[in-house]
Order: structure tokens, then C-alpha cells, then sequence
């Protein structure tokens, strides 16, 4: 199968939380979900891409079967009524522009949060799911490679993926540069609303996940998180002395008046550094809890204005990542290109060495081990000398789209529609 790469997604692009949790697949799910479309869709190639703001299908088909994917993903969550769902999906049945997508969506340019560094990991950890379950063919195998060469390009040359550029991003590096002085410190989140939630999951896969408490004052929802993140998680009822344990106490409980006044922090006897990082607005934590010796209180215009400066450094560095991907697919194209010809010159190349091997064969027996393997190495080296011309220009004709009229020219010349694609070995 060449130049019939698809897509199906569904993002936040056009689809809501709502419906995006829906369509959801964890790591199990995606794996079957795999396995159903290969045993459903005569396909090479399968990739299955699903976070909190996508799922996406990429595959091969020389049909559209975006229909029968959607249909599919209806079975797999459950969903007999998928079909309403239809139009919050994009549809990409042109191969360059599933692969553009792929490259825009695995760099961090189609992300909430541009630049986002965790897409780049979930493409990579999905295209091992591939590859473990028999699901990525060469083209796949190539893409995927070319793709992470260019995220490694554009780490080096560009600040698109420096800074945090998010509200819960710069939570955790403002976390890293208040304790770095620190051995292991300890954080404690309160309060789970979406943001609270969000640090929480950047935590979990920061180095300080297993330092990092949760807790929130519906304990069901604190469980439900904990186990999501693998993070410890204790009942609010218990919530000063882990704030007596925790270096970094990061706050963002719902309520009208700070809920960590002045008082109740004086109590916690703190005899070195205590910070507080306050993202609820209002405000959680009383500004006046900084006149208690050890204490410092950030709040969230300090985050967004860290997290806006990241961001505009990204949005500027946008040019140059745009730029780095078109030359990764130009040269990804020119690949693909050449697979058009690899079957025409793997006969050429057995057409050859059939004509090669019959002539050695008439002279075997006059021949002693010396001179045949003198004979055998000559008449290799003409072939490859024969043959390097034609290879040449295939490849040059590819490039330029006109491939076909040299395959046919090549097919008649050395009636290569009776050799094997498979090179030969000898």
C-alpha cells in the first residue's frame, strides 16, 4: 500500500470535554482497540493516539474507512449511538495531509498548551504499541523516525519547548526552583478542581511524584486522582499535619475568603521554609500568612505571568519548528517517492543476477575454487556497475513524477513481471 496514509481524529479542536471523554481509550483499550481495526480494515499500517484532548486513528487503506473506524470505536467504549458524534470528527483521506497532522500534533502545534512536551511521549508510546502488536509496516517504521529526528531538531534548535507554558506546567517548575536546595521534598495539593487536578498529573510525572500527597475535601475524588497518578492521597480531616510535613503546600480550593489564614499557619511551627502556592481565586491563602517567619505565599498572577512569557517564547519560535517539519517531510516524501520504484528495482536486480548466475553455471566445472571465486567476485562488481545507471535514474524520475513511463520501459526491456520482488540471495 503507498500514498494511502490516513486519519481519523477527534481533538478539542472541535469536540468538547464532554464527548472526548467518550471516546477516550486507555493503554488496554487502545491495544484491543488496535487488534479490532487490523482484524476489521485490510490495513499495513495502525497507529492509535489517545489523551485528555484527542483520539486519533492513523492508518493505511487504499479506502476511506473512516466511517467503519468511528462505527469501531463505537463498539469498543460501548457506544451504540457513535454516528451523532460524527461531525466532531476530522476526516483525512489526503496521505500529505495525515502526515502533516501526525508532525503538527507530535511536535506540540495542534496542543492546548503550545508546545506541549508530554504529546511527544504519548506518540512515541503509542507507536511502540504499534510495533509490539505487529501494527506499523516500513511506512510506518519510516515516518515515525523521521518524526522523532525532527522533535530532537527542533529541542536543539528552537526554544519551542522551553519554559512552562501552562498554568499547572509552571506550578511544577516553580516547584523545581523553590526546592531545589532541597533533599526530597514534600508537596501536598488541596483542593481538586481542574486546575488542582491538572498540577497533579504533571506531578505524577515530574521526580516528584513519589514525594507528592493529595487530598480534597470529597475524599472519593482524591482516591479516584491518587489512583489515576499513582500520588499517596490522605483524608482533609488530616490535612495539618501533612501540612506540618510538606515543603510546598500548593492550594487551589474553591472559596470565597482565604481558607489557610495567618493563624492557622503561625500554628504549624514552621522552623524553616514553608511556601504556599495559591492558584484558587479567590485567593486561598492569606496574604498576610508572608509576615510569618519561613513562610513565602506565590499566587497565580505569579504562575500566569511565568507561564504567558513561555508561551510567547513558543509562539515565536513557531516559524522556525513550521520550517523544520517541512524540510523533515520533504525529504520523508522523497522516501516514499522511492518505494514507488523499490519493487521494479529489486527484479532489475534479480533479473541480473539470474543472467549471472546461469552464466556462471555453464563454467563450474573448468574452474577451479581460486578462479570461481575470482569470477564471482568480477561479475558481481559489473552487475552493481550495470545496474547503479538505471537506480540512478528511477529515483531522479520519482522525484520529478515520472516514475511510471521508465518502470514500464524497464518491465518490457528485462520482462520483469516474472521475478520475485524479493531480492535474491546467493
Amino acid at each position: 500500500m503507498l500514498h494511502n496514509f490516513k486519519a481519523v481524529s477527534l481533538s478539542h479542536k472541535k469536540a468538547p470535554l464532554a464527548i472526548r471523554e467518550l471516546i477516550a481509550l486507555d493503554e488496554n483499550a487502545c491495544k484491543q482497540f488496535m487488534q479490532l481495526v487490523q482484524n476489521c480494515i485490510q490495513t499495513t499500517d495502525v497507529l492509535i493516539l489517545s489523551t485528555c484532548n484527542r483520539t486519533e486513528v492513523y492508518y493505511s487503506a487504499d479506502e476511506d474507512c473512516s466511517t467503519e473506524i468511528v462505527k469501531l470505536l463505537g463498539i469498543a467504549k460501548g457506544l451504540g449511538n457513535i454516528s451523532q458524534y460524527f461531525d466532531f470528527f476530522t476526516i483525512l483521506n489526503n496521505q500529505q495531509d495525515a502526515v502533516q497532522h501526525l508532525f503538527d500534533v507530535a511536535m506540540g502545534l495542534e496542543a492546548q498548551v503550545i508546545g506541549d512536551m508530554q504529546i511527544s511521549n504519548q506518540v512515541k508510546t503509542a507507536y511502540q504499541w504499534s510495533a509490539d502488536n505487529n501494527a506499523a509496516g516500513p511506512f510506518l517504521h519510516r515516518l515515525m523516525h523521521a518524526i522523532f529526528f525532527t522533535n530532537k531538531r527542533v529541542v536543539q534548535e528552537t526554544s519551542f519547548r522551553d519554559g512552562a507554558a501552562s498554568t499547572s506546567y509552571a506550578t511544577v517548575e516553580l516547584v523545581e526552583e523553590l526546592t531545589a536546595d532541597i533533599d526530597n521534598p514534600k508537596i501536598l495539593v488541596v483542593g481538586l478542581g481542574e486546575i488542582g487536578a491538572d498540577v497533579c498529573r504533571n506531578l505524577a510525572a515530574s521526580s516528584f511524584a513519589k514525594n507528592t500527597t493529595i487530598t480534597n475535601r470529597t475524599l472519593a475524588k482524591a482516591q479516584i486522582l491518587a489512583e489515576e497518578c499513582d500520588l499517596k492521597v490522605i483524608p482533609f480531616e488530616e490535612l495539618v499535619p501533612a501540612m506540618k510535613e510538606a515543603d510546598v503546600i500548593i492550594s487551589s480550593i474553591a472559596t470565597d475568603s482565604p481558607f489557610f489564614t495567618t493563624e492557622m499557619i503561625k500554628r504549624l511551627d514552621v522552623l524553616s521554609f514553608k511556601f504556599f502556592i495559591d492558584l484558587s481565586v479567590p485567593r486561598s491563602v492569606e496574604a498576610e500568612a508572608e509576615k510569618v517567619p519561613g513562610v513565602l505565599v506565590y499566587n497565580i498572577d505569579t504562575i500566569q505571568n511565568k507561564a504567558t512569557a513561555a508561551l510567547q517564547q513558543r509562539i515565536d519560535s513557531i516559524p522556525k519548528v513550521k520550517e523544520i517539519i517541512a524540510e523533515s517531510i520533504e525529504s520523508f516524501n522523497d522516501w516514499t517517492k522511492e518505494m514507488v520504484v523499490s519493487p521494479t528495482i529489486h527484479k532489475l536486480k534479480n533479473a541480473l543476477e539470474t543472467i549471472r548466475q546461469e552464466e556462471m553455471a555453464r563454467y563450474l566445472k573448468k574452474m577451479g575454487p581460486d578462479e570461481l571465486k575470482r569470477m564471482d567476485d568480477l561479475t558481481k562488481s559489473i552487475m552493481q556497475k550495470i545496474i547503479k545507471l538505471p537506480v540512478l535514474q528511477l529515483k531522479a524520475a520519482c522525484k520529478r513524477g515520472e516514475a511510471e513511463t521508465l518502470i514500464d520501459v524497464l518491465n518490457d526491456l528485462f520482462d520483469l513481471e516474472k521475478q520475485p520482488e524479493e531480492i535474491i540471495q546467493h
